[in-house]
């Protein structure tokens, strides 16, 4: 699921983008490269998100080769994912 979007379905984030940028067992971490950095991402239940069928191929290369991703980089797959999916509309 690493490199993955998802949006949460609970909590007081409900409906906000992410990308998923590590997992455990039950939980994931999550960034949306603003408020949640990927330093710092946020932990959460995996039954509290939604996971989309939609995968940033270099964020996700980057992710599980363990190298360093930018807040800039989320946020640019984070808003061209959006383009994306307002245009197929």
């Amino acid at each position: 699921m690493t490199g993955q979007f998802a949006t949460s379905k609970a909590g007081h984030d409900k409906g906000t983008l992410y990308v998923i940028v590590a997992e455990e067992e039950d939980f994931v971490y999550l960034s949306d490269g603003r408020l949640k950095e990927p330093g710092k991402p946020k932990k959460k239940n995996r039954r509290h998100i939604q996971p989309i069928n939609a995968v940033d191929a270099g964020l996700k290369a980057k992710l599980e080769a363990g190298e360093t991703v930018r807040p800039e980089e989320i946020r640019y797959a984070i808003r061209q994912f959006g383009l994306n999916s307002v245009q197929q509309k």
